[in-house]
């Protein structure tokens, strides 16, 4: 009888694999001050992190338009393109987890809202662009549930792979297409937030 073939696990990627915080803040901050709009204090900035872009201009701009908003998301990525993505460190333990994962034979994506070129990018900057059979990468209007269904439709995944990730977001995008959903307490999402959208299970640590 062959084996039995190991579910994929989708990553996130802010907050499950690498810490973007820094990067992030400077280049939301630098879209914010670019169009004369107050900057978000440091303490607050981890809230900010998954979130799509355009629910952060629009929550920290009150009253722009969809082309201001447009305008906010390119001044964003002219800083995060230039610098902001090499802003970003590694979980401990991720390196040798995946290297594990992948030794063992387990299939694995990412799956982050993030243009997939920043993904792509990051992935490379750190070594680990070989583990991943897939990089799903958002854009403006596109939401994780509907990233998580196209990789349904066309057969990059399957019906037992499971989604891993720091925020509610991540975890109610796996309910919605019927997958597994993963909760990691090492990222921005509160232990709360994630216990609230219902997780399979929660993990403490990367290992």
């Amino acid at each position: 009888m062959p084996p039995t073939r190991p579910p994929c696990l989708i990553f996130d990627l802010d907050g499950t694999i690498s810490d973007p915080v820094v990067g992030i803040s400077r280049s939301i901050n630098y879209a914010l001050e670019s169009f004369g709009y107050p900057v978000i204090a440091e303490s607050e900035m981890s809230r900010y992190v998954g979130p799509p872009l355009e629910d952060t201009f629009l929550e920290r701009a009150p009253g722009c338009g969809h082309e201001a908003v447009l305008a906010m998301i390119a001044k964003y990525r002219e800083r995060y393109g230039e610098v902001g993505f090499s802003e970003n460190v590694l979980y401990p333990g991720i390196p040798e987890v995946l290297a594990r994962l992948s030794a063992s034979g387990a299939m694995m994506g990412v799956c982050t809202t993030k243009k997939v070129d920043f993904a792509e990018q990051i992935l490379a900057m750190f070594g680990l662009r070989g583990h991943f059979a897939f990089v799903s990468g958002g854009d403006i209007g596109v939401r994780k549930h509907q990233q998580l269904e196209r990789l349904l439709a066309n057969g990059a995944v399957t019906l037992d792979a499971v989604m891993i990730g720091d925020r509610a977001t991540d975890i109610a995008a796996a309910r919605t297409n019927g997958l597994r959903g993963v909760g990691v307490l090492w990222g921005h999402g509160s232990r709360e937030e994630l216990e609230e959208a219902g997780p399979e299970r929660l993990l403490e640590r990367p290992e």
